[in-house]
């Protein structure tokens, strides 16, 4: 079942958000400054959309597992591990917080443009599976609201 607050959030507020955000803000927990974090959920929408690709890095029954993780309602814990990301946050790519912004607005309309023209479209998440655009849209949610709350952007 489509969690249309989550397209709506994903659509309208996400990027909201983060326009309160400087691009050295320290994280409650992790390494990321905020502009890293920008730039590192743009990447992560272009693994929602197909645009950027890795291979899977776990077995069947743990992708499993981690999939009945995902539709549920918990939350990712503070410092959960991603398996993509190097042990240092990677340098920023952009000038300013604002073009990563920018950059982050343009990925997310790519993402949402991608699942308008081929709504049965599956696209493959390394650490949780194959996922259809109402378990991307879970994952992406999920996923924003662990950083927001990471930035006290959200409570």
């Amino acid at each position: 079942m489509m969690n249309q607050q989550h397209v709506n959030f994903l659509k309208q507020d996400f990027v909201f958000h983060l326009k309160h955000l400087a691009p050295d803000a320290q994280p409650a927990w992790g390494k990321m400054n905020g502009q890293q974090m920008v730039e590192h959920m743009a990447e992560m929408l272009q693994v929602a959309s197909g645009r950027q690709q890795y291979p899977a890095v776990a077995d069947k029954e743990t992708t499993e597992k981690t999939y009945a993780w995902l539709m549920t309602d918990k939350p990712f814990r503070p410092n959960t591990v991603n398996p993509l990301l190097p042990e240092e946050p990677k340098p920023t790519q952009y000038n300013t917080m604002q073009q990563a912004i920018e950059a982050l607005q343009k990925e997310l309309d790519h993402f949402f443009e991608v699942f308008e023209k081929d709504p049965q479209l599956r696209v493959l998440n390394p650490v949780f599976g194959n996922l259809n655009f109402e378990e991307q849209v879970q994952l992406l949610y999920k996923h924003t609201q662990h950083h927001l709350k990471q930035f006290g952007l959200i409570s």
